[in-house]
């Protein structure tokens, strides 16, 4: 494939509601748990943005294949069309972009398959969802179908290009997820704990993630895979990314070697920001109760203040009274 096609299919991207992974996982729980079958269905959302494909719905449809024999299938046509003309009546802005099946890896069929559904769209997508429990990951892959042609040029050939995708939710629908997961989680457990697990969980993605790109590297070194510059373009933007830990040659000591590091002034820089804002605060809430003491002396002074002239009037008004006794 030439190098700008494969540049153009990176800088695609496929967001998957939540609600479609729920639709899956119930399809095969409720039609292939505990065998070796796949389940398969139509995925419904908007195409529009050739860069930013959205999956908001889908609905199962009636599969079977033979195990032994991958090349016989069976898709029910009508039930294609019925359910999409119901499903229009609901929600017209949800089309019809492509089909999705449990996987948990690509078929030989897939090609066939996803040309029956070009007589619905013109350019299917193929979403497969891996319905079993992993540690790490998400658990989609994205394909779209293209024509490879050989280096010959001689013939073509179809294939499928892997296409990014991510869990993207609503704002509806991360309500209903954080209720989920409201429910889900240990109730023993505290604040901290779930903290770790989180984090324990990212590590651990990033690791594998680490992991395949080693595997990739050694395998275009040792001449396994072609050089793709586009993919070691995106490697080269993640490691520029990454914090420069190059120190001076000029530094002598360990401890003009610690100061002049890159890391240690961006760390140093980023700690003094956060203790000014702390200096700051403290500053701020001192100020403010010596504001709070000074007007509680002034109130405190008026109410003396007052409290004296209440009893020099109310000693008058008895000298008065007494006078005017005297003169009767």
């Amino acid at each position: 494939m030439p190098a700008a096609s494969e540049t153009t299919f990176l800088e695609k991207s496929v967001s998957v509601a939540p609600l479609v992974l729920l639709s899956v996982v119930d399809h095969y729980n409720r039609s292939a748990q505990n065998t070796k079958k796949r389940v398969l269905g139509v995925i419904l959302g908007d195409n529009s943005d050739p860069n930013n494909i959205r999956v908001a719905n889908s609905y199962a449809i009636p599969f079977e294949e033979d195990e032994k024999s991958p090349e016989v299938w069976f898709l029910d046509h009508n039930y294609i069309e019925s359910m999409g003309e119901m499903f229009k009546k609901i929600n017209a802005k949800e089309k019809f972009i492509g089909w999705y099946h449990s996987g948990p890896k690509l078929r030989a069929s897939d090609l066939k398959i996803n040309d029956l559904f070009k007589k619905y769209t013109p350019n299917p997508l193929l979403l497969i969802v891996d319905v079993k429990t992993k540690d790490v990951g998400i658990p989609t892959d994205a394909y779209i179908a293209v024509e490879e042609i050989k280096d010959d040029g001689t013939s073509a050939e179809k294939t499928f290009v892997h296409i990014p995708s991510l869990i993207q939710a609503e704002e509806a629908e991360e309500i209903g997820v954080e209720h989920l997961l409201r429910d889900i989680r240990d109730q023993a457990a505290g604040n901290l704990s779930i903290r770790i697990t989180n984090q324990l969980s990212s590590l651990q993605g990033l690791h594998q993630r680490l992991r395949d790109i080693t595997s990739y590297l050694e395998k275009v070194y040792q001449n396994d895979l072609p050089v793709n510059h586009a993919i070691l373009g995106k490697l080269q933007d993640i490691f520029n990314l990454l914090p420069n830990l190059a120190t001076p040659k000029s530094v002598e000591n360990a401890q003009e070697l610690h100061e002049n590091t890159p890391l240690a002034t961006a760390y140093t820089v980023k700690t003094n920001d956060e203790l000014m804002m702390v200096y700051i605060s403290t500053l701020i809430r001192s100020i403010i109760a010596f504001h709070d003491l000074i007007e509680n002396k002034i109130e405190n002074k008026k109410l003396n203040e007052a409290s004296k002239k209440g009893e020099e009037e109310a000693i008058e008004k008895e000298e008065e009274a007494e006078e005017a006794k005297d003169e009767k």
